[in-house]
């Protein structure tokens, strides 16, 4: 084993042991006898635990702020997703770095007070600092409260994770929810049922339900618009109408002038036909009233006499 390998070694051994007991109760020979070597080599690696220790802890402390810069870094994101995205990224270093976070929340050596638990949440809630300050800046909000609100974020939504960690009985995107609930919501405005609205699974799924439901409300504009949506009636009517100026307006290709000079004549003899019966109706009305007058003058006269 290079001596490379075996320094990662016993940070990897020292790690396990820090996170499940804590700083006080590990001790040279423990970590060297989970990693089957002799103490001297501990200390030519680290120069003792408090050595070693310490290496343990920058690196988690990178990793956590690598992983909280990232999120905030979106500077054209909207600042609820920042929140969500902050949330997260905090859940998921706890999850993927269980040990490592229960190392920055455990107890800390008490010789070196500068790397005790509120000391290096404050070295976190610096980062965080920096990190909103600009984000401030870059929407023209006034930074005189930014680091009040960086130990707030930090704070509860550490001991959040801290809280979480030790028994997870929520889902990492549904802790996220209540987190940003309260960070983004107050309590005030606090949702019943709350759920990340930019990131995670459930709004991914969310955005792309809604982004089918708008491209299918396109087509059918587009259908709408060409006439590929007409109804059955309109069709049918449109048939009729159609079959009708057909049979009315085009004509046989057979048809001859002479065809159309014996209709117009036919046409014409019909007309005087029916002329002169309506004439003829006419003059038999006119005797028939003054037959029935003659009849009905008598009629009287004899009543008379």
């Amino acid at each position: 084993m290079t001596s490379f390998q075996r320094r990662e070694q016993l940070l990897t051994v020292g790690r396990a042991l820090f996170a499940s007991q804590g700083f006080e109760a590990t001790s040279v020979e423990e970590i060297a006898s989970k990693a089957k070597v002799s103490k001297p080599i501990v200390y030519e690696h680290f120069g003792g635990k408090e050595g070693l220790y310490a290496v343990v802890v920058d690196r988690e402390m990178q990793s956590l702020t690598t992983a909280l810069t990232d999120a905030l870094s979106d500077a054209e994101g909207h600042p609820r997703q920042i929140v969500e995205k902050t949330a997260l990224a905090l859940l998921t270093y706890i999850e993927e770095h269980t040990e490592g976070f229960k190392i920055l929340a455990r107890d800390s050596p008490t010789t070196d007070p500068a790397s005790s638990f509120s000391s290096l949440l404050g070295e976190v809630s610096m980062r965080v600092e920096e990190i909103l300050k600009e984000q401030f800046r870059h929407r023209k909000i006034s930074t005189k409260g930014v680091p009040f609100y960086a130990q707030m974020l930090v704070g509860m939504t550490v001991f959040t994770g801290q809280y979480w960690a030790d028994g997870r009985k929520a889902g990492k995107e549904q802790l996220a929810a209540y987190i940003v609930n309260l960070a983004w919501n107050g309590l005030s405005r606090l949702e019943s049922k709350p759920t990340l609205r930019y990131e995670g699974k459930h709004a991914k799924t969310a955005r792309s339900e809604k982004n089918e439901k708008a491209v299918d409300g396109e087509d059918r504009t587009a259908q709408h618009k060409s006439g590929e949506l007409l109804s059955p009636v309109a069709s049918a009517e449109n048939t009729m109408n159609n079959g009708t100026n057909s049979d009315t307006s085009i004509e046989s290709p057979e048809t001859t002038d002479a065809d159309r000079s014996l209709s117009q004549s036919a046409t014409q003899s019909s007309d005087q036909s029916i002329t002169q019966n309506t004439t003829n109706d006419a003059r038999e009305d006119t005797h028939e009233t003054k037959a029935t007058e003659t009849v009905e003058d008598t009629s009287e006269g004899t009543m008379q006499a």
